[in-house]
């Protein structure tokens, strides 16, 4: 990530300001008519380019936007055309009004003083927003700040048949049925994504205090604080599928396994998955999902306004009709993207709590209630050293 290093080299005095007050939300509209806002968003799926669209109509005819989709395969391009500007001294006029983003990119970002803001919250939208039970204040440990706009959440699921098992309340108790139950459980070979993530859900369930993975992993500390999940995996792998003699590549490939009878219990980042995966007849009709009882880790998508967006007032429009109960509940829909949401239902009004009772989520699809707390994501500096660690200590050969 070229773009990322030359980012973090740069010392920035710069704050970017909104040109039109966030919080005065008619000034806002009053400038967003007319404008056309450039959202430069992955566009490798036919529904989210879909999902987009419809919000294009819907700020078109609400605001008098237009929407422009600027399809992404990577989402490091647009980083490196807002930096090539910043170095062109374009710091009014940019290219780039609205940038799908996280994490890494959103840190080297917010850092280098190049997004605009805070605006977030003081989109009208905010107030329908679950800022206690979902992860839209930090970004990967990185506080938020007001800078960027969440409008999608993704959240650990647990997929088992219910045929065969009941569920499960905590790491603990999953450890205690596959002991039970040897052979019948599984996890995608780290470094895979949800193979790490669940090394990282299994820290986060075990520690008594997970709040010191907000905070960068040390020498000092690392052992200390992984010394539980190392228990745990020493104890767990014998009665994995194959002996954690070999792992599945990743998420995906599980569905196979438990479609065959070879395992009951599995993961997924995406609390949709089952309920899709059975309307594909990849997986039998009696597999559900679960979550843990004190909570699943999550993190959201979040959009947001590089310093020298020519339309921020537009793009701030774009980012609140994300917000909107409406757009949220199409999000969700299986049939739309099966997005989780980011708001609180009991926010709602009855009419807008009433378009998310309306979903059919499918039958292994956990509800918004159902899903419970979201676990804020551990620093990444701790999944660098303990992919490494797990690596050495059961990694085996593809």
């Amino acid at each position: 990530m070229k773009s990322l290093a030359l980012l973090a080299a740069l010392a920035l005095p710069l704050a970017a300001q909104a040109q039109t007050d966030p919080a005065d939300w008619d000034a806002v509209t009053a400038a967003a008519k007319g404008q056309t806002v450039y959202w430069n968003a992955w566009g490798g799926s036919t529904t989210t380019n879909d999902f987009i669209a419809w919000v294009g109509d819907k700020v078109k005819t609400e605001y008098g936007v237009t929407l422009e989709h600027v399809k992404l395969t990577d989402t490091a391009d647009a980083v490196t055309r807002v930096l090539s500007e910043k170095q062109a001294g374009t710091d009014t006029g940019g290219a780039i009004d609205l940038i799908w983003i996280n994490g890494a990119n959103f840190a080297a970002m917010k850092e280098a003083d190049l997004l605009f803001g805070p605006f977030a919250e003081q989109l009208p939208n905010w107030r329908y927003v679950d800022t206690e039970g979902k992860t839209v204040q930090t970004d990967f440990t990185v506080p938020v700040d007001g800078y960027e706009s969440p409008w999608a959440m993704a959240q650990v699921v647990f997929i088992y048949d219910s045929a065969k098992m009941e569920p499960l309340g905590s790491m603990q108790a999953i450890l205690d049925w596959s002991t039970a139950h040897p052979g019948r459980f599984t996890y995608p070979q780290p470094p895979d994504f949800l193979g790490t993530t669940f090394l990282k859900q299994v820290l986060v369930d075990t520690l008594d205090d997970p709040s010191v993975l907000q905070q960068p992993a040390t020498d000092e500390n690392y052992a200390q604080v992984t010394a539980s999940l190392w228990d745990y995996l020493d104890k767990l792998t014998p009665s994995l599928w194959r002996e954690g003699r070999a792992y599945p590549a990743t998420g995906t490939a599980m569905f196979p396994l438990i479609a065959d009878g070879e395992i009951d219990l599995s993961t997924s980042f995406s609390p949709g998955a089952a309920t899709a995966a059975i309307a594909n007849n990849e997986l039998p009709e009696t597999v559900r999902t679960f979550v843990l009882d004190k909570g699943t880790i999550g993190n959201a998508s979040f959009v947001a306004i590089p310093y020298n967006a020519a339309h921020a007032e537009g793009a701030m429009i774009v980012a609140n009709a994300l917000l909107s109960p409406e757009a949220q509940a199409r999000a969700q829909d299986p049939e739309i993207l099966g997005y989780g949401t980011v708001l609180a239902m009991d926010k709602l009004d009855t009419d807008q709590r009433a378009l998310f009772d309306a979903l059919d989520l499918g039958v292994a699809t956990l509800s918004p209630e159902e899903l419970g707390t979201v676990q804020a994501e551990p620093h990444p500096s701790w999944m660098t050293r303990i992919a490494d660690d797990w690596n050495s200590r059961y990694g085996v050969a593809q």
